[in-house]
């Protein structure tokens, strides 16, 4: 395994070390820095990223899933994003899942020993029979976790695309997928701190890596979010604001229609489009 002292994010960072003798203004200001250059860090990934992307909607347009595991802050991250989706596009929620290493106990409390268990890994992706249909995706900033290692192994095996995010150049993790997305976000503030910089940057890499899916599923027209499930009053609020942007009908006929179609976005739309053109023909001498 991998020396700690031989991964950039394990490095002591020269422009934080005095971080306990600064004012509290300067101590937030050199975070703040540090932050900036992680979005240039995400931005080389965005090639491999591009045909992760391509990958993942073909797959799922065949019937296919997507798998997210890591264990401490990489797997609850990749847990926040794929509970995301179901309410933001309308998906079912099994069509993107967050595996998480000690289950979903670790999610509220840590259970850092889990990521060593790489047999844990490996028992995950059986449980979820992942197959030649899905992809799988592995997040790991240092790349040592061995559970998410076994994890990745066992999915290709059985046939998955898979792909790791990591933010060491050298990770162990970039060997055990089909591609590899690295954003090196180098030294933490505080030195292994990896929930700061490189939280941030598998953070930013899981957006685009869901959005830009849903975008290729169809699952978004323009910037709209038009299959989103209408599960508190925001989102009735947003749909709302949807249908009458896109028909131009007022609120009371766009909840009409939402409360019709069982609040679906697009029917709501096609039938207020439906009935304002049988109006029109009707109106014709």
């Amino acid at each position: 395994m991998t020396d700690l002292r031989a991964l950039a994010t394990e490095a002591s960072n020269p422009r934080s070390r005095r971080l306990d003798r600064v004012s509290t203004r300067r101590l937030l200001e050199i975070i703040n820095a540090e932050d900036r250059t992680v979005p240039l860090a995400v931005r080389a990934a965005i090639p491999k990223l591009t045909k992760v992307v391509e990958e993942t909607a073909k797959r799922l347009k065949r019937g296919g899933r997507l798998f997210y595991i890591g264990a401490g802050t990489s797997g609850r991250l990749g847990c926040v994003d794929a509970s995301e989706m179901p309410p933001t596009y309308g998906t079912p929620p099994e069509l993107v899942q967050g595996i998480m290493a000690g289950g979903f106990e670790a999610l509220l409390k840590s259970k850092e020993g889990a990521e060593d268990d790489g047999a844990a890994g490996v028992r995950d992706i059986r449980a979820r029979k992942a197959g030649r249909r899905d992809v799988v995706v592995g997040l790991s900033a240092s790349g040592r976790a061995r559970y998410v290692r076994e994890a990745l192994k066992e999915a290709r095996k059985r046939g998955a695309y898979t792909a790791c995010i990591t933010c060491n150049p050298n990770s162990e993790l970039i060997a055990c997928a089909d591609v590899a997305l690295v954003a090196a976000t180098g030294p933490e503030v505080v030195t292994g701190s990896t929930r700061m910089k490189a939280g941030t940057a598998q953070k930013l890499l899981l957006n685009m890596l869901s959005t830009a899916t849903m975008v290729r599923l169809g699952r978004v027209k323009g910037n709209r979010m038009v299959d989103l499930q209408l599960k508190c009053e925001k989102l009735v609020e947003r749909a709302t604001n949807l249908v009458m942007d896109e028909t131009g009908c007022d609120a009371a006929a766009a909840a009409r229609a939402l409360q019709a179609s069982g609040g679906q976005v697009r029917a709501a739309v096609a039938s207020i489009r439906k009935s304002g053109a049988a109006l029109r023909a009707r109106r014709r001498p």
